[in-house]
């Protein structure tokens, strides 16, 4: 690690620098300089003298800064002398620039400052084009201004040469002022500066900016900063809108300014090519009724101090977002703060003391701690002031909930000095409190704080030779008579001086030898402003101190840490028992205050605008910590659009689900919001890796249950979905879910996802889960509650088994009879079901990464509506219904192939064998239901009727199957309150399963129910007295007339179209899986949707809530029987229904049931 420079300022103007290698602080040669503020930056210096002007001290290094001054001496050829400097009056001057525009006469250069020195005298350059000249270094053309060359020609009319001289900057090391612009208008006296920018782009040489803040409040950039110019060249005012105090400029494009209302301003559109930016944007101060009074700011990070002295932390802060999004409050009591290098922070005390923030890093850039910086002055300063008591110390300082911070005395290598048994203690009580000076002339403010009542000086005990060779050496502050003639003289008497006089008067002789030491009344009275023993700080700047996190520094070892220490650790301590204590405080875990913690990434995001497509994009999730523990966290998603930078920003308490999708072979995943929800596109991202995306979803998935206090399991109410891609969703409901006022919107529930892999899920009220997977394996929920999923003994192995499908379709012509010649407007010859997406047997791959051929392709004659020999399928033309014959009037034919594909993964399910199922249903009950059993009825893939036996919550899983007869296969069976069993059969006839009870689990017989009037069902789901069923076309049905003495019901009546799922939870809500959203066409099939308006005089409900959509396949809510209290229902509302509206209800009145 390079060796680089910290820099401070002390109340007198007395700049020091110390190393990261050193170990005590080293005061600038010049004894008269004094500075106000520095500013540093990589191998330099910047600071404001107390005579308003602005200084400059370059870091030596072995490369000399050079600078080549040049001009070219011009002529022209005449026919009686020849060449000469006698030129045409519309020519060029005979001394000026390559260009010729400016007159340059070797007599004009002069330097620039002081601190230049010519190296030598004026001399031509011999060569030309970089290759050596035997013309003496002429060039010559035809004319002013064509191209020169070396080669004198008949026609070159007039010639040049180059003359150089070089100057050499001779004040590295050492405090240079800069000379004032002339001829130009120079600034107004400044107040600030700020340098910044050396990383604003990757490329070697860059040199950093330096801005200015003069005492009116204007804004100035110092122009013409090169590696061969480090003073620059002029000043550049830039319009501000308001009047400035200060400003600080990040080593990247960040500018942050200090109004003098305590608001900030930030300036935008800070590049190469516009180094001052374009426009300011104003951020309000952190506190609505305490200003701002300082800023400063790195590579991605802004630190702000208050008026009350809090420091705090900007989050979001980014090149594409400069203004960030939000304040967070860091523990410490700061007078002011600065980033340097690497995001590192450094700070000065409310006691005047330095302090840096312990554990910064690019994950955790708000650090957890402040330590102090413990170092001493040197030996030539001894004559202002002995070893620092109060900094001199590894000693680190944490933060606790109490916003203060208390600087710690003692080191290892000290042994407490003697007390006198009449030293008198000075409660902490009646210390000062330290003086923060506001002006920018901080001598001016000591002066005005003279008034104040100072500590009684204690009297000093003179101790022994021998026993102080023993001891350390004591701090004895000694008058500038004493210290001799090397004091800078001062122009104001400061409290300091009379300390010094009195200290004097009670001290002993000044022999060499001879040692004093104060008493512990001394060392807990004398810390009064101004009357410390070490220098009381003002000012840091850590912009050239390269250090970070995990950097090895002697001055920056916390060994120890506490919080009930005061501002002055009790010199009446022994060495063991500071040992003893710091043992045992090392034991402790590191206490944290508010903290912020970042993950950066790259990615890839699907753009939200035409034309749509992917894009690189750098993502970043920042998470903020309080004090008692409560998390925020922000996704920020940064891209360029036409070289301008811009971002995206989530809430994590916004985010509603976080889905894995299908895009392209991509390994990617949505993000949804309630208003992305609404407008129907979520936010699309995708990663390199599958183990990538996995880690993002965990984090993301993490942060989202945390901010929502959801741990462990789901819980038994919870509501279960699983997605077209097989992914399992659940849902922590609350009691506004199905209250009848004030109902949570569907689009704001939160959906997390859970391991494992199923195509459809059921449950109910007590804690039992079971799922079918896509091959029919019938899977049962092994988590419980209270109990951790994710740990190693509750995830067993799980596979899945999914068949895909692609169509060969052919089109009849006369002449060579069925071909794959079709017409133009015909659908791709190898595509999907649908015909719109081509889809050949080479271009289809698994639904993911995660799955894996297990079969070759193979012609499929399962398929709906039967096939021929040869498994084609005909129909008149496309998309006109197929069927598995041959007619005179069919013209086109298709044939399904089908290959499987298998994944492995772990979840917390086990399988039940051994028998494959097609459906399932467990009865809701209400959570305060106590079951032995519990009736579970499934079917199988062949269409049986089961039903489970010995199911419980101890047992989930159960004991076995009982058959239940039937005379055809079912396709779907649900169970609802008081063992009510319905069904639906493959010809979409409709059977109620009668006296099923506890003791008679299988029932005794089948009743036919007539289905609607030309429909044929697929799908059913029984509530605690409701029957909803959806038809083939997507149409949804309510059975009406059903009591507890006739509940087969007597008519059917349509409630809404465009639905695929329903699912009736034991509250008799009513929950679908949506075919399509009102208004959004483009909308993939499968959105969740909420029935509201459902009571118990109004059981078919109102209207419907649109939730999540775009690719839901299944739910569940028989689980959530969280029932709130009722209340008289609400009047529908006066706007129109959030659903389509149905066609006229239809009736159809009930035959009579058969046993069968």
């Amino acid at each position: 690690m390079p060796i680089t420079l910290l820099w401070a300022v002390d109340v007198y103007g007395r700049v020091y620098s110390l190393s990261t290698v050193g170990l005590r602080w080293e005061r600038a040669d010049d004894t008269l300089l004094e500075l106000k503020r520095v500013t540093a930056g990589k191998g330099r210096c910047w600071g404001i003298g107390c005579d308003h002007h602005v200084y400059l001290n370059m870091m030596p290094s072995e490369t000399p800064i050079r600078y080549r001054e040049e001009t070219y001496e011009n002529q022209r050829w005449n026919p009686v002398d020849g060449f000469t400097d006698t030129l045409l009056p519309t020519d060029r001057w005979p001394w000026s620039d390559v260009t010729g525009m400016t007159p340059q006469p070797l007599h004009s250069f002069q330097l620039p400052s002081r601190s230049w020195e010519w190296e030598g005298d004026w001399y031509v350059d011999q060569s030309c084009g970089g290759e050596p000249s035997q013309t003496g270094g002429w060039e010559y053309a035809v004319d002013f201004p064509a191209n020169f060359s070396p080669d004198k020609k008949w026609n070159s009319c007039v010639r040049r040469r180059r003359w150089i001289r070089y100057r050499r900057y001779t004040a590295q090391g050492t405090w240079a002022k800069i000379p004032l612009d002339n001829p130009k208008k120079p600034p107004l006296p400044l107040s600030d500066i700020s340098c910044g920018g050396w990383e604003m782009s990757d490329q070697s040489g860059r040199y950093p900016y330096l801005w200015g803040v003069s005492q009116q409040g204007q804004v100035w950039f110092r122009e013409g900063i090169h590696p061969r110019v480090p003073e620059g060249s002029s000043w550049e005012e830039v319009e501000v809108p308001k009047e400035v105090a200060q400003l600080s400029a990040g080593p990247g494009d960040l500018l942050w300014a200090l109004l003098w209302d305590g608001n900030l301003l930030v300036r935008t559109g800070l590049s190469l090519d516009s180094p001052t930016g374009s426009s300011w944007e104003e951020v309000e101060s952190p506190g609505k009724e305490i200003e701002a009074i300082h800023v400063s700011v790195g590579v991605s990070v802004v630190w702000v101090v208050t008026k009350d002295y809090k420091v705090w932390f900007r989050r979001g802060v980014n090149s594409h977002n400069p203004c960030g999004s939000g304040w967070i409050s860091i523990g410490g009591e700061m007078m002011m703060a600065d980033v340097g290098l690497n995001d590192q922070v450094w700070a000065v005390g409310e006691d005047h003391g330095l302090y840096f923030r312990i554990g910064v890093t690019t994950s955790e850039p708000s650090g957890n701690g402040w330590i102090p910086v413990s170092a001493h002055c040197t030996d030539s300063d001894s004559e202002l002031g002995a070893p620092n008591w109060q900094n001199g110390t590894d000693t680190p300082v944490l933060e606790a909930a109490a916003p203060s911070v208390v600087p710690l005395g003692g080191t290892d290598s000290v042994t407490p000095p003697l007390v006198a048994d009449d030293a008198p203690l000075a409660s902490q009580q009646d210390t000062p409190k330290p003086f923060i000076p506001a002006s920018d002339s901080f001598i001016n403010s000591l002066v005005s704080d003279r008034d104040r009542t100072s500590t009684p000086q204690p009297s000093i005990t003179e101790i022994p030779q021998e026993e102080a060779e023993e001891l350390s050496p004591a701090p004895i502050l000694l008058t500038p008579e004493a210290a001799g003639n090397n004091v800078p003289w001062m122009n104001v008497d400061l409290e300091g001086a009379e300390a010094a006089r009195s200290g004097q008067a009670a001290g002993t002789s000044s022999t060499d030898k001879a040692a004093a030491t104060y008493a512990l009344g001394a060392l807990e009275t004398s810390q009064g402003f101004g009357e410390e023993d070490s220098p009381v700080w003002t000012w840091i700047s850590g912009g050239g101190c390269d250090v970070d996190a995990n950097s090895q520094i002697s001055w920056l070892s916390p060994l120890t840490s506490s919080l009930s220490l005061t501002p002055v650790q009790s010199a009446a301590w022994s060495k063991q028992q500071q040992q003893e204590h710091r043992e045992e405080i090392n034991k402790k875990p590191l206490e944290r205050s508010n903290s912020v913690w970042v993950r950066k990434g790259a990615l890839r995001w699907w753009r939200d605008w035409k034309p749509q497509r992917w894009v690189d994009v750098g993502v970043a999730l920042e998470q903020s910590t309080k004090c008692d523990g409560r998390k925020d966290s922000i996704f920020f998603v940064y891209y360029t659009h036409y070289d301008e930078k811009r971002y995206l920003q989530v809430f994590i308490n916004e985010v509603t689900a976080l889905v894995p999708v299908l895009r392209d072979c991509h390994h990617a995943f949505a993000v949804y919001t309630a208003q992305r929800t609404k407008q129907r596109w979520p936010l699309v991202l995708a990663a390199q890796t599958e183990t990538d995306m996995n880690d993002w979803l965990c984090l993301l998935s993490d942060c989202c249950c945390e901010c929502r206090g959801i741990t462990g399991p789901p819980s038994r109410q919870a509501l279960w979905s699983t997605t077209s891609k097989g992914d399992i969703m659940v849902h922590e409901p609350s009691f506004s879910l199905e209250s009848p006022v004030n109902t949570m919107p569907c689009d704001v529930m939160f959906w997390r996802q859970v391991p494992g892999h199923l195509r459809c899920v059921e449950s109910n009220s007590l804690g039992l889960v079971w799922g079918i997977g896509w091959d029919g394996t019938a899977w049962v929920y092994s988590g419980r509650h209270g109990q951790e999923p994710a740990s190693g003994k509750l995830l067993h192995q799980q596979t899945d088994v999914r068949s895909i499908h692609v169509y060969e379709n052919q089109r009849w012509n006369p002449m060579t009879g069925y071909t794959d010649k079709g017409l133009p407007t015909d659908r791709p010859m190898w595509s999907d079901e649908s015909g719109l997406k081509e889809c050949t047997k080479g271009n289809t791959h698994p639904p993911s990464p995660q799955w894996s051929w297990v079969s070759e392709w193979a012609v499929d004659y399962n398929v709906p509506g039967g096939t021929d020999k040869e498994a084609w399928q005909y129909a008149a033309d496309f998309p006109v219904t197929f069927h598995g014959h041959k007619t005179m009037k069919d013209f086109v034919r298709r044939r399904r192939w089908t290959r499987k594909c298998k994944i492995t993964l772990r979840g917390p399910w086990l399988q039940v064998p051994p028998i494959p199922l097609s459906d399932i249903s467990l009865m809701p009950c209400l959570a305060q239901s106590k079951m032995e059993q519990v009736p579970v009825w499934a079917l199988s893939d062949k269409g049986d009727v089961l039903c489970r036996l010995g199911v419980s919550p101890q047992n989930p899983a159960g004991s076995s199957w009982l058959h239940v007869g039937t005379d055809q296969p079912f396709k779907s069976i649900s169970i609802g309150g008081a063992n009510q069993v319905w069904a639906i059969a493959k010809d979409g006839a409709v059977f109620y399963r009668g006296s099923v009870s506890p003791q008679n689990p299988a029932g005794e017989c089948w009743y036919h129910i007539p289905s609607p009037p030309r429909q044929t069902l697929r799908q059913l789901s029984v509530g605690r007295t409701s029957v909803f069923a959806v038809d083939d076309n997507s149409n949804l049905w309510y059975r009406q007339g059903l009591t507890p003495s006739y509940p087969q019901g007597s008519a059917w009546e349509l409630i809404s179209n465009t639905v695929t799922k329903v699912s009736v939870g034991p509250l008799d809500q009513v929950w679908i899986i949506a075919d399509g959203v009102p208004g959004f066409p483009a909308e993939p099939p499968g959105a969740v949707c909420h029935r509201l308006g459902v009571g118990p005089l109004q059981p078919k409900g109102q209207f419907w809530d649109y939730g999540i959509g775009g690719g839901w396949e299944h739910i569940s809510v028989r689980g959530n029987s969280a029932e709130a209290p009722r209340a008289p229902h609400p009047l529908l509302p006066a706007g129109p229904p959030r659903s389509p509206l149905p066609p006229r209800p239809l009736t159809q009145v009930n035959g009579n049931a058969v046993g069968v």
